[in-house]
């Protein structure tokens, strides 16, 4: 036991100190250097010698990068073992500087220039520069320099045949070539060895990064076949030449390997290629005697192949970096277009692929419009956090393939299996219900409604699914439980949306080609004065006019009320001020909607257009709903205030039927004040109508305001609303509505009566 705990503290100890020195900086290049140096390829050039692979500098400056400075001691002294007992101690020690000197400079070159990145493992192409210059150009170009520069002086007596007298000559070209070839190759290769002896563990890992690397699209059998082949050019290249020999047991084979690699080189990725290219290479360099015959112009054959190495090992390493970070790209690309960049959370294209690839599935919308109001309170980021906090609370009860998606606005959604779904949305909904959202210590518990429906893959109509389940979740906000899409009542309420949707449709077409058409109704006064009401239809796919209460509520919810009540003041003005001759002095009244008077931009526009046509701004009165409008407080007041100041005349139209109508009148200034026909119609039969209506009148009279009695269709009820004191009164029988264009037939009869 005791010698198991002293072991145990001695591998403790290596394994803190590992990165020392005297630890593996020292003990790799001793034991490893004559090792790899069996890879070294020389050959006999004329009377010289010519390297075609050279991995030793690869190796110690592989070295380096990996322990910087530690890693000297350790080159000093494997270099000594390696040449002390052949060249003696001058040698040595110019060798060991003709090393360092290289070494030192690319290494500090690279940690300059790539700061923070001179560790990283191979395979950026970002890189390649920096690699390209300080661990090949850079040590090979000082290397072979320095050894020329030695040779010259004389100081490496036993080395003068690799050199010659004349440094440009081809054996400098090819130990050239070979020095840049090894570096390309042997450094990645050096740095792999020295990282899985460092870290073993380092072998799952890269073997996972090899299978990330190869192509999605790669079958086994592809594999093979560019293994099959590799392996035959291969054996090609290494059968001795004889006089039965073909082109294909020349150097001519070594060409075929390029395309062969760049096939790897697109498909499998830099891992595993630069794995497979390095010792091929090696292969192939070691054997060259087998393909490159022995004759005339032999020299000018080994620099040609020499060449073909360097570029050859350029072009399939640089392929592969280059299709292994398109292959990277193009796969973040995809994930983050599946990925909402704001939240965060999977998207609708997300919602979309998971349903296509489950044949059955229960599509879940959770609706929380209450957050709409706490985001412009808050925040943008209240809305962010509160969707990814609810979405990790649903996580935690769903099934491995499910997921929350992100959707727009304030709208969740969930994919759940089909079994057992109609349970498990249940427990969905309770669970939900128990959610708790904290924002800066105060919590909020919005209310979220659930709806869901059963769809079956193929989803062709997501977006219209999605809507559909929109509106059945406002109706589980009122309910209070999750409702089913394919109820009949969920029918239903879809159906009313879609008339919604396309009555919305309608009226856009309608303000975009003027199809509306306008309608005159009098309002006779009991002085005999007179003036009009316009009264708004569009024609329907029939060419039927369609009263307001069918479209303006559908205009009001989408918005588009506004738009519709300036068409009509332009129009109406418009036809004013194209027959002011005919119909001189001539007064209209237009309704308003809510929205129209709340804004702030009104009476600009209405003193715009007032000037654009030249018509006084009394021959205007504008009617307002009691109950919508001055139900929006001090913003309508101060609109239709500036409105009064401009001249033109405010009616409270359907006075009477809102909430609190007399209190609100208290802080009314209005011109004019249209009782609702409600009272009117019932004034001689109901006793109550009748006081209510004499109150009405009594309090206009003390506020200075004329009285219209709307729905006057009988004489009885025009008899009694004139006992009363009122000042118009508009109804069937007063007249009926007719187009804006027959007010200038009935001027022109009166004026020839």
């Amino acid at each position: 036991m005791g010698l198991n705990r002293a072991s145990m503290n001695i591998l403790a100890f290596l394994k803190r100190n590992k990165d020392r020195w005297w630890a593996l900086p020292l003990i790799l290049p001793v034991v490893l250097l004559p090792v790899l140096s069996a890879a070294n390829t020389l050959t006999q050039l004329g009377d010289g010698i010519v390297a075609l692979y050279y991995l030793p500098l690869s190796f110690l400056l592989a070295l380096m990068l990996f322990f910087g400075f530690a890693a000297v001691p350790g080159i000093v002294l494997s270099l000594f073992i390696r040449y002390y007992d052949a060249v003696g101690l001058f040698e040595t020690v110019a060798g060991v500087l003709h090393f360092i000197v290289p070494l030192v400079l690319s290494w500090g070159g690279y940690r300059v220039f790539a700061p923070r990145r001179n560790m990283t493992g191979y395979g950026d192409i970002r890189l390649m520069p920096q690699r390209l210059f300080w661990q090949v150009f850079c040590p090979a170009t000082l290397f072979l320099v320095l050894f020329q520069f030695a040779v010259y002086l004389g100081v490496y007596e036993s080395r003068q045949s690799l050199a010659g007298l004349n440094p440009l000559n081809i054996r400098t070209l090819i130990n050239y070539q070979a020095l840049l070839v090894s570096g390309l190759t042997g450094v990645p290769l050096s740095y792999l060895l020295i990282r899985l002896i460092r870290h073993p563990r380092h072998l799952t890992r890269f073997i996972s990064q090899i299978r990330l690397q190869i192509d999605k699209k790669v079958t086994l059998v592809e594999f093979l076949l560019w293994a099959i082949t590799l392996g035959g050019l291969l054996s090609l290249l290494l059968l001795p030449m004889n006089e039965n020999s073909s082109i294909f047991t020349t150097n001519y084979t070594l060409s075929l390997l390029m395309p062969v690699m760049l096939w790897g080189a697109m498909r499998f990725g830099y891992k595993l290629i630069s794995l497979i290219w390095t010792p091929v290479l090696l292969v192939s360099i070691h054997y060259f005697y087998h393909y490159i015959p022995v004759n005339a112009g032999y020299d000018i054959q080994l620099a040609i192949t020499s060449s073909s190495y360097l570029v050859f090992s350029f072009v399939v390493i640089y392929m592969s970096m280059l299709a292994t970070r398109q292959r990277a790209v193009n796969k973040r690309t995809r994930r983050l277009a599946l990925l909402d960049p704001v939240v965060h959370m999977p998207n609708l294209r997300a919602l979309s692929r998971d349903l296509a690839r489950n044949p059955w599935s229960a599509l879940c919308l959770l609706r929380i419009p209450e957050l709409e109001i706490l985001g412009r309170n808050y925040g943008v980021l209240l809305r962010i956090l509160y969707k990814q906090q609810l979405a990790q609370w649903i996580n935690g009860t769903l099934q491995p393939n499910e997921q929350v998606y992100h959707l727009t606005g304030c709208d969740l959604a969930v994919r759940l299996n089909a079994e057992s779904h109609q349970q498990r949305i249940d427990t969905l909904d309770e669970h939900i219900k128990q959610f708790r959202f904290v924002w800066d210590g105060m919590p909020l518990q919005p209310q979220v409604g659930v709806s869901y429906c059963y769809v079956r893959s193929p989803v062709t109509h997501l977006y219209l699914v999605l809507g559909e389940l929109g509106v059945v979740a406002d109706l589980s906000l009122s309910s209070n439980h999750p409702e089913n899409l394919q109820q009949r009542g969920a029918v239903h309420l879809q159906r009313s949306l879609k008339d919604k949707v396309a009555m919305m449709s309608r009226l856009q077409k309608a303000l975009d080609n003027n199809a509306f058409t306008l309608l005159a109704q009098p309002v006779r006064g009991l002085r005999g004065d007179r003036y009009h009401e316009i009264l708004l239809r569009m024609p329907d796919v029939d060419g039927l006019l369609l009263s307001p209460d069918q479209f303006l509520p559908v205009a009001q919810e989408f918005g588009l009320s506004s738009r519709v009540d300036l068409w009509v003041l332009d129009h109406t003005l418009r036809f004013l001020a194209e027959h002011r001759e005919q119909l001189p002095g001539h007064r209209f009244a237009i309704n308003l909607a809510p929205s129209t008077v709340c804004r702030v931009q009104f009476p600009l526009e209405v003193s715009r257009l007032l000037a654009k046509y030249a018509i006084e701004p009394w021959q205007l009165i504008f009617e307002v709903t009691e109950c919508s409008t001055f139900g929006n407080g001090e913003q309508a007041q101060h609109i239709l205030q500036q409105l009064q100041k401009m001249g033109v005349r405010i009616a409270i139209d359907d006075f009477g039927t809102g909430y609190a109508s007399y209190a609100r009148l208290k802080s009314v200034d209005a011109d004019i004040l249209k009782i609702d026909g409600s009272f009117i119609r019932n004034i001689v039969n109901n006793s109550l109508d009748y006081q209510i209506v004499a109150s009405i009148c009594h309090l206009a009279r003390m506020k200075k305001m004329l009285v219209v009695a709307e729905y006057v269709e009988t004489e009885e009820i025009r008899s009694a609303v004139h006992a009363l004191g009122i000042d118009y009164v508009q109804g069937y029988l007063i007249g009926r509505p007719v187009a804006l264009a027959s007010l200038l037939e009935a001027e022109a009869s009166v004026a020839d009566a």
